[in-house]
């Protein structure tokens, strides 16, 4: 019975929490838990990541992130092949198993500089959560939702982005405690902004590493929607 009332009580001020708080507050207490010392702004260090996937042979990536200085590079090794995209400022350089490379060696290896900014844009935003969620382009649900994913209860974020940026509708999970992202998901729309149910991905975000002041999700494993297939896992190392 105690434990019953115990549940019941914790159901109860989970559902008080989550319509009391704003969207704005409840990023505003994510922020102060990944970003206590209002460091990302600044941020700047080096990192590296881990790709695993199904049927496939690993790829480690050593990303080098330095906002003030607009400075971005992504060195990226897989079997025998390694490539370096940079974009410092307005400059963009590529480079293929340490030799720089010309138009035609960048076209036969599909490498470019559109190529580039993708992958600064990837792994700032991805690393920059839930910092980026600041960001002028995105604009967060007038309301907090109450969600239970994976059989965990969270505080639910819900962001869509000015046209510019992108389409997709995405979800930010939040530990009602704590307040740390443990889980984020996207979906496609159509023509006319509705959420495509059986598209996009979801990502588990497990233990936590602290990298230049900012927590950091260590481990990510990416999930398809639509059937829970397991897509691959990145996982974070400090260099």
């Amino acid at each position: 019975m105690k434990s019953l009332i115990t549940f019941i009580v914790f159901c109860l001020s989970f559902a008080s929490i989550a319509q009391t708080l704003s969207p704005d507050q409840l990023l505003e207490n994510a922020l102060s838990y990944h970003d206590p010392n209002q460091k990302w702004d600044t941020f700047r260090a080096q990192f590296t990541v881990e790709t695993t996937t199904p049927n496939t042979t690993k790829r480690t990536s050593t990303i080098r992130l330095d906002l003030l200085r607009e400075h971005f590079s992504v060195r990226s090794t897989k079997d025998t092949t390694t490539t370096v995209y940079t974009i410092s400022k307005e400059n963009c350089y590529l480079v293929l198993n340490n030799k720089n490379v010309d138009s035609i060696t960048a076209k036969k290896n599909n490498m470019s500089c559109d190529r580039a900014k993708l992958y600064k844009n990837y792994y700032t935003y991805l690393y920059g959560l839930p910092m980026k969620l600041k960001d002028s382009e995105t604009n967060l649900s007038e309301t907090v939702e109450k969600r239970t994913f994976k059989g965990k209860d969270y505080l639910v974020l819900k962001a869509t982005y000015d046209e510019t940026v992108g389409s997709d509708v995405w979800y930010f999970y939040f530990n009602p405690k704590t307040y740390a992202m443990e889980v984020y998901q996207f979906f496609k729309t159509d023509k006319n902004g509705n959420e495509k149910p059986d598209s996009g991905e979801y990502i588990l975000l497990s233990e936590e590493t602290t990298i230049s002041g900012i927590k950091m999700p260590k481990v990510r494993a990416w999930y398809y929607n639509k059937n829970d297939e397991y897509l691959g896992t990145d996982t974070l190392i400090e260099d």
